[in-house]
């Protein structure tokens, strides 16, 4: 047949190839190879560079219950949750402290007679910039100071 391949055809320098491999092209099959000598050092080389990863990674598990401390490819997963975790809760403690804060203003406002809701929007109208963080920090620290902050927002119109 003229159809038919001898599979001689595809045997080069001692490595045998696919018909798919013949189809992908000539070239990607005859195209010499290039070995060069591998010499001990070099392996040490490209090992040494692995390590570095490998002891990064097992420094970041360290802590970690089980084989997370010590196993390579479970650490990786342990330290990509973790930053994942870390990611996530970093802009959880920035709702918290809000939280916090005004649970703070909240409660020493009341102690002078006005809930924390009316005394933002009063401060809202009399133009006083104070922050959340700042407010519960003189309502905890300086009581008088707070104490005249209210005062004063509770002078603005309704």
């Amino acid at each position: 047949d003229k159809f038919r391949v001898d599979s001689s055809f595809f045997t080069y320098q001692s490595f045998s190839y696919s018909m798919s491999a013949f189809l992908r092209g000539v070239s990607s099959w005859l195209r010499p190879k290039i070995v060069t000598p591998v010499v001990n050092h070099c392996l040490q080389a490209v090992r040494g560079m692995a390590n570095q990863r490998h002891k990064k990674m097992i420094k970041l598990a360290k802590g970690y219950r089980g084989r997370a401390n010590r196993c390579f490819t479970v650490a990786i997963q342990r330290v990509t949750k973790a930053r994942q975790y870390a990611y996530r809760d970093r802009k959880v403690k920035k709702r918290e402290f809000r939280a916090l804060w005004i649970q703070r203003i909240n409660a020493a406002s009341r102690m002078y007679g006005l809930p924390y809701s009316i005394l933002i929007n009063k401060m809202v109208k009399t133009d006083i910039a104070l922050n959340r963080k700042v407010l519960s920090e003189l309502a905890i620290t300086e009581p008088l100071s707070f104490k005249s902050v209210v005062e004063v927002a509770k002078l603005a119109k309704a």
